[in-house]
């Protein structure tokens, strides 16, 4: 009898998305999430909803035994560089000692596979490009800190624990579902997209947070990933663990370095308006280009990402935006 999928952080943008992937295939999906940051309504498609903080043990374990998981999936991060240069505090206590604690909750319930949200920003300025999983790890802020701490703690928790887990490194996260079920929605908002797509739609002027970076157009070079794409990355990283699959790490991204400038202008193909965009100071921590090699996932998973170019991800993220002008609507951002 297949047993359950805890997501942590399941009522959160990427978390939502791989909820709904789960279901899609008859997974049975427990939600765990406080709602602080998600929306109730984004967790809709999941099996059921725990509302619970990620430092409360005793609520973690009693989720995990009474839904019979064999499976955590954990979105549940503080996920903003400047945010994090600002609060290094509540990035190491959110980030580190609440990922910790549901690695603590699975020791305690025998709960054997993890699957971890991690990021580009663990590798810092890169050496080389496209960047592999095996590039040199530097972080440059605390939230890329953060999160290499917890990949570097996972080894012991699997030597003591078995706990054996899947490390999946995302570059920039972007677009909406295909089928205008779930949508990105914080508060503030701080990615490129729906910021831009804002912009265009008179919410706010865009700010590009500097125009002399070493690149081609002085902007920063990202590599952007549609959410979907990162959804179905986690599906095959369960069904790997399950299948007696060693511990991972693997990059997600398309390979295709995109500026900002790039990104402006496909929004603006994209929705048919100008985005009126000021420029800024750089923000502290931001490398001037973060792109991945996929070929890992690729080869030993059989991952296709299906939404590859700009202006597809552009699209969704503006149907989702024009469909849904003040968000979710239920009061919650993230």
């Amino acid at each position: 009898m297949a047993r359950s999928v805890l997501v942590v952080g399941g009522a959160g943008y990427i978390g939502s998305h791989a909820v709904k992937a789960l279901r899609t295939r008859g997974d049975d999906v427990v939600v765990y999430d406080d709602l602080s940051a998600g929306h109730r309504s984004a967790a809709r498609f999941a099996t059921a909803l725990v509302e619970g903080n990620i430092h409360d043990l005793a609520r973690l374990r009693n989720a995990m035994r009474q839904y019979d998981v064999d499976v955590v999936m954990h979105f549940a991060a503080w996920a903003s560089v400047g945010e994090s240069v600002r609060d290094p505090i509540g990035y190491y206590r959110n980030n580190v000692t609440g990922s910790l604690t549901v690695l603590e909750a699975m020791a305690g319930e025998r709960v054997p596979f993890f699957v971890f949200s991690s990021t580009a920003a663990v590798f810092g300025n890169p050496v080389t490009t496209p960047i592999t999983e095996d590039h040199p790890k530097a972080p440059i802020n605390p939230y890329g800190e953060t999160k290499l701490a917890v990949e570097r703690a996972l080894p012991h928790y699997e030597k003591a624990y078995e706990i054996r887990s899947s490390v999946l490194r995302y570059f920039n996260a972007a677009g909406a579902d295909p089928d205008g079920d779930l949508g990105e929605d914080h508060a503030p908002e701080l990615h490129l997209i729906p910021r831009a797509i804002d912009a265009a739609a008179g919410r706010s002027t865009f700010q590009i947070f500097g125009d002399d970076y070493p690149t081609p157009d002085g902007t920063c070079l990202r590599d952007y990933i549609h959410v979907t794409d990162l959804g179905d990355a986690h599906l095959l990283a369960l069904d790997a663990l399950r299948g007696g699959a060693d511990s991972s790490h693997y990059n997600l991204g398309n390979g295709r370095p995109t500026s900002v400038r790039e990104v402006v202008d496909t929004i603006e193909r994209v929705v048919g308006k100008p985005v009126p965009a000021a420029i800024a100071p750089r923000r502290e921590g931001d490398p001037a280009v973060l792109f991945a090699s996929s070929d890992r996932i690729k080869s030993e998973l059989g991952w296709r990402p299906r939404f590859e170019d700009v202006d597809t991800i552009v699209s969704t993220a503006w149907r989702w935006r024009e469909a849904h002008p003040s968000g979710y609507g239920d009061g919650a951002r993230g």
